[in-house]
């Protein structure tokens, strides 16, 4: 039982976006701030106990990018409807990740183990930040408007991600699992 604990974690960070996004949406920062957080904690504790355990698993490694991915999309739909970030970020963050996910699916069904890299991560990291400063400057009613810039940060961090993805992609070329070397085979899994 105790090997499944970073999946249910990770389960749970799908089951704190609706609270996330109602909370923006209702303008209640306090308390969409309080589930960001509780989603960033189990994140952060899934990632731990995968690791120090070894209980990381391929559906661990599909499954925590993409809570990721969908609580980082919901929560900036949510700030767009609220009118607190422009939608050509969410447009910019959307396609981006719809092209990520086409190729990571691309990609496991060459049965390639596809998982984030440091890049990926801190494109993710620099989000979250923007983030949590959006509902900061909402809750305080902030004249400056210190979060946009955060954006153009994260989204400039994004694009790179995508190239670097893109870039990986390319030198590894579209071959099985299989027929890689047990080197290439370490790599990609990490």
């Amino acid at each position: 039982m105790f090997k499944h604990v970073p999946n249910i974690l990770t389960m749970c960070r799908f089951i704190l976006i609706p609270p996330i996004f109602i909370s923006i949406v209702n303008e209640n920062y306090i308390a969409a701030f309080i589930f960001l957080t509780i989603s960033g904690i189990t994140d952060i504790l899934d990632g731990f106990i995968a690791r120090k355990f070894n209980f990381i698993t391929n559906f661990g490694k599909l499954i925590d990018p993409l809570a990721d991915k969908c609580t980082q999309l919901a929560t900036l739909i949510a700030l767009s409807f609220a009118g607190i970030i422009p939608y050509w970020i969410l447009t910019l963050v959307f396609i981006k990740e719809t092209i990520m996910v086409a190729g990571a699916s691309f990609l496991y069904g060459k049965k390639l183990v596809v998982s984030s890299r440091w890049y990926g991560k801190l494109a993710t990291v620099v989000f979250y930040i923007a983030i949590v400063t959006s509902l900061i400057v909402n809750y305080f009613e902030f004249a400056l408007r210190i979060d946009i810039y955060i954006y153009y940060i994260a989204l400039a961090l994004t694009i790179f991600a995508l190239l670097m993805y893109f870039k990986e992609f390319y030198q590894k070329g579209y071959v099985n699992k299989k027929d890689l070397s047990a080197e290439d085979r370490e790599i990609i899994s990490k």
